[in-house]
């Protein structure tokens, strides 16, 4: 069943409203696959099921669930590679000559998913800088979906998400056996903390950051967002 355009135009502005997520045209084919896959956890029939109870009832927790199931959440362990080089030739050797009269670091992983890309920092950390990681060191990583987060902070991988991008030497070293999945090792999950924040909405009290990553995020976004977030 495909959602009608009024459906179609509710959601988009409920979107852009809540979370400045902007729907193009020609998308109620991913409402309705997004939708649809809701629906069935909600126990209702169809994504135009959702959006009729949405409509009924526009402030309830259905809400919450119809942003996250449409936010896009596609990540992998050190995407493209070359960001993470840069980290490991450039940039972390930078900061730790900057740095080292205080001995301190803050880092900011904007929009983290299901937090591969924290854990892919942490990894380069480990592995690159071990004396960076006696340091005063915060990794932060955000996200505007709870689901998400929950998943970041129980760090736990299926077979399919390791291998997307992660090196068998470090899937050795920084993760174990979790019956058909792998689990990152606790000390790696302890460097990281995760909070919820809408990068479109109020921030709250952040600390100043020394590296913030801004990957992949600010391409859902319209020209006046993108402009208020930087």
């Amino acid at each position: 069943m495909t959602i009608d355009a009024a459906a179609f135009d509710f959601v988009r502005r409920l979107l852009r409203e809540r979370a400045a997520i902007v729907l193009d045209d020609g998308k109620q084919y991913l409402v309705d696959n997004r939708l649809s896959q809701l629906a069935r956890r909600e126990g209702l029939v169809s994504a135009q099921d959702v959006i009729d109870r949405l409509r009924a009832a526009p402030r309830g927790p259905l809400q919450r669930k119809v942003i996250e199931a449409m936010a896009t959440t596609e990540t992998l362990f050190f995407r493209d590679g070359k960001p993470y080089e840069a980290l490991r030739n450039t940039i972390f050797p930078e900061l730790r000559r900057l740095r080292a009269a205080e001995r301190r670091l803050q880092i900011w992983s904007c929009g983290c998913s299901s937090g591969q890309e924290p854990y892919s920092i942490g990894m380069v950390l480990h592995e690159h800088f071990p004396d960076l990681t006696g340091w005063d060191l915060r990794l932060l990583a955000t996200d505007i979906s709870t689901d998400m987060l929950a998943r970041s902070r129980a760090g736990r991988y299926s077979q399919l998400e390791i291998n997307r991008g992660l090196p068998g030497a470090l899937l050795a070293r920084y993760f174990d056996r979790a019956g058909h999945d792998w689990q990152i090792r606790s000390d790696l999950r302890r460097m990281v903390e995760f909070r919820e924040l809408n990068l479109a909405g109020p921030w709250g009290k952040l600390p100043p950051a020394d590296l913030i990553m801004l990957r992949n995020v600010l391409i859902y976004f319209d020209l006046d967002t993108k402009r208020q977030i930087l």
